[in-house]
């Protein structure tokens, strides 16, 4: 049996850690299971993906406000995907051809453009293997396509009724996984609070946000001891390097996650920008989170969602980090609360994504294939 996953760019994002941490677990469970994990933008056109790749963060970091415009006339929900149709002449027929050459059985997107054209595949009638969605944010963006996709994997209970009234998804269809996170970031053994706080520092892993700011107002008494994760950002880590800070510990990438782990074992809490898989992490490890920033576009957006559901703590950069901080950490009543909310959004999940799409598998596999080879369809798609 042969799963395709779909994640977009080849920027080290969420897309990539929910489909790679999703292939471990079945592949450990599974035997002859093959997985091919294939980012659609550079099969499709690998000079136009680096491009848009080398321009990015350039762009998201010089011009934030032209990037969300973008994002929230383009992607942001909406009832009409009219704009995409200029999309569809070049990589409708890029996709058919991945089909084609790859043959899988089930198909997995964790990104929403491959979702988007494999939706339009289904609805111009060309006969495809059963599709999951995983959302990988707090909330569905337009790109997202609906129509066909036979399974769905979402954040919370609300986006599960969002796509039952919104786009008359069968509710047997739909199960709420959470944000998918790999299976080693297990809950912490003890939640209890105590001096020196130590608290993980990250942006991602790229290393973005508002980091500068955020480390010239950082409290510098021994109450804190801070890790500082740079990720891929060999710039930020040798800048902060040079800083001195004495109760700060710059750290590198960490590839390994059982590594990862052990330090979210460590710490007290975790100041963040407001990634999806980040957060989620930090929500099953029961990891208090405090959030410095957010990119433009889909992390704003899950901000939104965050704050709204009292899940994250924000922070004021222009105000005094060391009050603020000690405000959560020194209150048991607080920690008691936000802990109290956290188990709430955790208890709505109905099982672990790896485990869902074994239960696919056994569903659609075990009676006679329902789809014909895909090598025949000729029909136009544009």
């Amino acid at each position: 049996m042969k799963i395709l996953f779909l994640p977009f760019l080849q920027i080290p994002t969420g897309h990539h850690t929910v489909a790679d941490a999703l292939i471990r677990s079945l592949q450990t469970r599974i035997s002859n299971l093959k997985c091919s994990k294939i980012d659609f933008f550079s099969y499709a056109d690998k000079l136009l993906e680096k491009a848009f790749r080398l321009t990015y963060l350039t762009w998201i970091d010089h011009s934030p406000q032209t990037f969300v415009w973008l994002y929230k006339n383009f992607v942001y929900p909406s009832k009409s995907t009219k704009h995409f149709k200029w999309y569809e002449l070049k990589f409708l027929d890029k996709m058919k051809s991945l089909l084609i050459e790859e043959q899988p059985d089930l198909i997995v997107c964790t990104q929403a453009f491959p979702s988007f054209l494999l939706s339009r595949l289904k609805q111009s009638g060309l006969v495809l293997p059963p599709i999951i969605n995983i959302y990988t944010d707090f909330f569905i963006n337009k790109l997202w396509g609906i129509n066909g996709i036979e399974y769905h994997f979402v954040p919370d209970q609300n986006l599960k009724t969002h796509l039952i009234t919104k786009h008359n998804v069968q509710p047997q269809n739909i199960f709420v996984t959470g944000i998918p996170i790999d299976e080693c970031f297990q809950p912490r053994t003890s939640y209890k609070l105590s001096r020196p706080y130590k608290i993980l520092i990250t942006g991602g892993s790229s290393g973005l946000g508002e980091i500068e700011q955020l480390l010239a107002n950082l409290p510098t008494n021994e109450d804190y001891c801070f890790y500082l994760l740079c990720g891929n950002n060999k710039k930020l880590f040798k800048e902060v390097k040079g800083l001195k800070i004495k109760n700060l510990k710059t750290l590198s990438y960490i590839a390994s996650r059982d590594t990862m782990n052990n330090l979210y074992d460590e710490v007290d809490a975790i100041i963040t920008k407001s990634g999806g898989v980040t957060i989620s992490e930090a929500l099953h490890k029961r990891l208090p989170i405090f959030v410095h920033s957010a990119l433009p576009g889909q992390e704003e957006i899950n901000k939104e969602y965050l704050l709204e559901h009292n899940l994250i703590i924000p922070l004021n950069l222009n105000s005094n980090l060391g009050h603020q901080l000690a405000s959560f950490l020194e209150s048991k009543e607080k920690h008691s609360e936000w802990l109290s909310r956290v188990n709430k959004y955790l208890n709505q999940i109905e099982g672990p994504a790896w485990q869902k799409i074994m239960e696919i598998i056994v569903k659609e596999f075990l009676k006679p294939q329902k789809y014909r080879d895909i090598t025949h369809i000729t029909q136009s798609t544009s």
